[in-house]
């Protein structure tokens, strides 16, 4: 098994800037630790430049390769897609401490979920494919935990690429960067349904637990915004309001994903495997005291702790499908972490991969992930439908890597907005379960976006936002 070629790099904690002097490039993306304001990230991984890409969408999945070329995949995508990276070469594990050695990067919406759990076809309102990613050949790494930096090219890669990345690095940082247009909302974001008729369908879905259909259901609120400029300047500022561990900045012709992901969805790294779902959340104090507090009161909050321990005891059968036998355990049960705006109560199940399993195999069967679905899975994602009312999309599907040594990191993509022919779309939800209180939920969906918001209809509260 060859092995992928390794070059330190003079190290920056300002993986921004670095990341600036490449976006311009194709299909350039950044999986964004949320350095230095995060206290949780360790990684950022940037590239650009796919060599090719894999689109799925309404059921076909199609591989474009160079000079036009383009192939049609029978199948299931997934399978696919770890095709994809057997065909360019799978590379040995040598360098543990690098995170990415080439492979994919890219997303799964949703609505692929929808096909795995053969939910019935509906009217289609999101034109994007169901799950894109690209085959990158090389990739910067940025370690902030040790503060080292390297580029990493896979044996596949193609030369043109790395030399104009080495070309773009070895200059002037001045010299490369590419003027940076304006950005500005043309309304406020405004939601699809009002407050009444989030409260009813919050009282619909009590209706339906206590007939028996289910235990939760996580039901989300679509907000709309118009804008002009360059997207690139709305993620700056977003990544200032709410720094998150496992954030995404996705630069494509198609769309440009902006995502602020505080939830990890599925971690591989050397066959062990790592899920850590979200579930309890409750706002920042305006005080140290009143913080104190209120992070007490969710640690202590039986309604949000029985709502957790519900989605860990899915995500134990969705791990146990493919991890060996006996190897699935919750080392941490009810943890709390801290945000920018929100304390959230977070739980770690972990596993060890089965022989003859893979990542992809993992993340297809247990895709979607429960935190943001419901249980039981099936019935939960058949509620939604019924209320939503809107295509998903991106939100709450997954976006990360798959590395071509079998490592995989992805996150639940909640706190993320697309933007897309001069829209934005943010999206809020929580879980709801037999003693939710409809007044208290619909505040909370509200909360873990409103700072998004906020940054971008008031971009001056971030004074510091575009300062360099």
């Amino acid at each position: 098994m060859t092995q992928p070629i390794l070059q330190e790099i003079p190290f920056s904690a300002d993986s921004e800037r670095l990341f600036a002097r490449l976006r311009h490039l194709p299909g350039a993306v950044w999986l964004d630790s949320g350095k230095p304001r995060s206290l949780q990230g360790r990684f950022d991984i940037i590239s650009a430049l796919p060599e090719i890409t894999l689109l799925h969408r309404e059921g076909k999945t199609h591989l474009f390769e160079g000079a036009g070329s383009t192939r049609e995949i029978d199948g299931d995508p997934f399978h696919a897609a770890w095709n994809l990276l057997v065909e360019q070469g799978l590379v040995g594990n040598e360098f543990h401490h690098i995170p990415f050695t080439g492979g994919l990067i890219g997303y799964c919406s949703y609505d692929v979920g929808r096909t795995l759990h053969e939910l019935p076809p509906r009217p289609r309102h999101n034109v994007l494919p169901a799950m894109h990613l690209g085959w990158y050949g090389w990739a910067l790494i940025i370690n902030h935990s040790s503060s080292k930096s390297w580029l990493v090219s896979h044996p596949a890669c193609n030369p043109d690429s790395l030399r104009l990345v080495r070309e773009i690095l070895s200059a002037a940082p001045d010299s490369t960067r590419v003027a940076d247009a304006e950005f500005s909302l043309q309304t406020a974001f405004s939601a699809d349904v009002d407050k009444p008729a989030y409260l009813d369908a919050i009282n619909r879905i009590h209706d339906y637990i206590r007939a028996g259909d289910c235990y939760q259901v996580n039901y989300a609120l679509r907000h709309r915004a118009r804008f002009q400029g360059d997207p690139w300047q709305a993620y700056r500022l977003l990544r200032r309001a709410s720094p998150s561990p496992y954030s995404a900045y996705l630069a494509w012709q198609d769309c440009t994903v902006l995502s602020c992901s505080p939830e990890r969805f599925l971690k591989v790294s050397v066959g062990q495997v790592e899920t850590k779902p979200i579930k309890g959340t409750i706002a920042r104090g305006a005080t140290l005291q009143s913080d104190q507090e209120n992070a007490i009161c969710l640690l202590n909050s039986k309604k949000d702790r029985a709502e957790n321990l519900m989605i860990v005891d899915m995500l134990r059968n969705d791990l146990s499908r493919n991890c060996a036998v006996g190897s699935v355990r919750v080392p941490k049960l009810f943890a709390l972490e801290s945000f920018a705006n929100v304390h959230h109560l977070v739980s770690t199940v972990t596993g060890t991969l089965a022989p003859g399993k893979n990542a992809l195999d993992l993340l297809r069967d247990a895709f979607p992930g429960g935190s943001i679905t419901g249980a039981p899975k099936k019935r939960a994602m058949e509620i939604i439908d019924e209320l939503e009312g809107v295509d998903r999309g991106l939100y709450c599907g997954s976006i990360g890597y798959i590395s071509a040594t079998g490592r995989m990191d992805t996150n639940i993509a909640i706190r993320t907005l697309m933007a897309r022919d001069g829209t934005l779309e943010c999206w809020g939800g929580g879980g709801i379960v037999a003693d939710s209180d409809p007044e208290r939920e619909y505040e909370e969906a509200l909360q873990k976006v409103r700072n998004l918001m906020r940054a971008l209809e008031h971009p001056e509260s971030l004074s510091d936002a575009l300062a360099h």
